[in-house]
Order: C-alpha cells, then structure tokens, then sequence
C-alpha cells in the first residue's frame, strides 16, 4: 500500500491559492484644499459676487485752493459654483452571492467615490490658476511678470525661486508663510543641481543635499524662505514660446506638456483660492428591485477660483528630466 504523496494527492492541492484581503493602491497626498478660504454667506443660487476696492489717490495740493476730490477704484470678483459631480458603482445581488471579496468590496465604494471626489478638488484648485491665461502668458500684475519658464531651458533653477520671491513682495503680498507647490521632476532638478552639490561651498543648502528637498511630499529644507512641497496634481501647460524670467529666452512645452508650479503665501489673510461647497459630498444608496443590484452614488456641488493673481507666481517646468 502506498501513503499520501504528491503524486496521489494532486486532487487535493490546490494550484493556486487566493488572498482573503483586497490589495488597495498608493494613495498620494492632497496639498491646494488647505489653501482655499471656503466661502460661507452664499444661502442659495450658483453665483456669488464680492465687490472690490482700490487704493486712494494723492495729488499736489496749492495753499487757498479747492482740494481734488477722487472717487476708489471699484472692482468686482464673480465666483461660480460651476462643478456639479457624481461617483457611482453597483453591484448585482448574483454578484453578491457568488464573489468571494463581494461584502469586502462593496464596502470600499464610499471611501473610493468619495476620495475621486476629492482628487477632482484638488485637480481644479491646481488648474484655477491657469484659469483665463493665454498661450505664452506672462499674467503681468502691475506690470510684474507673474509667469515665466524656468530659467535653465525649461528646468527649474533656485534663481526661479528668488525671482518669484521679489514678484510677490512687488506685489505686496506678505513674506510669511511662503509656499511652493511643485512637481516630482522639479524636485528631482533641484536635488541634483551641481550649484547645490557642493555643499562646502553653500553650507545652507547642506540639509537638500543629504536628505532630498522633500519627504512624504512635505517640505525638508526652505528655499530662499519657501517651504517647498511636491504634488502630483500640478496642472499642465502647452505653451509655444513661454519666456524665462529674462523676459527674453523662450522655451516650448508644447510638444511634452509642462508642469505649473506653484509659489504663493499661505497667510490666512491672502489665501490666493476662494472655493464654497454648495453640496458637500452625500451619499446615496438603494437596492433595485428591477435589475436586482445594489447601487451606490456620491454626489457634489462645488466650485473654486484664484482669488488674489497678484498671490501667485507659476514657474513652468518640463517634466523630462
């Protein structure tokens, strides 16, 4: 008689065995919603408008005569709930029956509708800044170029992050709490640049050098007062002949799409995003009695807009690196 060996126990192995858990994937951090003031005060319709003033004027003023009355520049900012989104999966009761993983999965369609939901925020707050901008757009603030390529054929350099720097403090904007919100490549550029390398030379630069500029897409090191951040959500751009901060060498992102990086102050008194949540993501569910299947939906009304252009400076980068 012969025991039990592989040869005679073929029908009682199994060729192939199945995990009791789902394998989920990376999940990258989120970095624009933390810089949008939601807006409040908007009870009902989709169109919200703030009234804007400007500066008051002085003029030369002659002993014993009438002074010169002048009216503030007045302005309006118009801001629209315009994204109106939905999320939804089924699944059949046949389904739910026969897949293994079936109570397992359907618990992930709320996190997951809902996570979409908030990339497709973080996307437009990304884009807002694009919003209006022309081919080769430069969105010039009181004359300040607030635009430009980066400064080494389309790769970003710390003279860039100088430079936008000076644009912002032009524009009055408050020296605290100084952002940057780049792509992966442009970290990649400066963590490799040969002015940073050696260290003995720039002993402030030492920290980018030995531990990269980021670390879970947060900041390690500042850079000429920017806490630099890395995101995966930077818009595109498809400019022909965009020019460097020289306001003469151009360089296209047309054929490989650019990436808009973005530098700004983060004070809560010139957050540079204005967004309001007309319905905030709400959940619906129902079983179909018609098709015999569960059914699951997550939808939301929103909108966001750049609020303050002379807050924001975008370097735009290639990604080819």
């Amino acid at each position: 008689m012969s025991g039990m060996n592989t040869a005679n126990s073929t029908l009682l192995t199994r060729t192939e065995v199945w995990s009791s858990e789902l394998k989920e994937i990376l999940r990258d951090e989120m970095q624009a919603q933390r810089y949008v003031r939601m807006l409040e005060g908007f009870p009902d319709g989709n169109t919200f408008h703030i009234p804007s003033i400007g500066q008051a004027q002085v003029d030369n003023y002659n002993e014993d005569s009438s002074v010169e009355y002048r009216p503030l520049d007045t302005g309006e900012f118009t801001f629209s709930v315009d994204k109106y989104l939905s999320s939804a999966t089924y699944m059949t009761k046949k389904a739910e029956q026969d897949t293994f993983y079936g109570n397992e999965l359907m618990s992930r369609f709320v996190p997951e509708q809902e996570r979409a939901i908030m990339a497709h925020f973080e996307t437009t707050t990304m884009a807002a800044s694009e919003a209006g901008i022309s081919n080769n757009g430069q969105a010039l603030v009181d004359g300040g170029i607030h635009r430009f390529s980066g400064g080494n054929a389309g790769k970003i350099e710390v003279e860039d992050f100088a430079y936008a720097r000076m644009k912002l403090k032009m524009a009055n904007v408050p020296d605290q709490n100084m952002i940057a919100i780049v792509d992966p490549s442009v970290e990649f550029t400066i963590n490799t640049l040969s002015q940073l390398a050696a260290v003995t030379n720039n002993p402030k630069f030492e920290g980018i050098v030995s531990k990269g500029i980021a670390s879970g897409m947060r900041f390690v090191a500042n850079v000429y007062g920017f806490d630099v951040y890395t995101s995966n959500y930077c818009a595109s751009a498809t400019d022909t002949a965009l020019k460097e901060r020289d306001n003469s060498t151009t360089n296209a992102f047309n054929s490989t799409n650019g990436k808009v990086n973005l530098f700004f102050s983060a004070d809560s008194t010139v957050n540079p995003f204005v967004g309001a949540w007309r319905q905030q993501p709400e959940v619906d569910y129902e079983y179909n009695k018609d098709y015999q299947r569960h059914e699951f939906v997550t939808t939301a009304r929103y909108g966001v807009k750049l609020y303050r252009p002379e807050n924001m400076v975008r370097v735009i980068t290639t990604p080819t690196v």
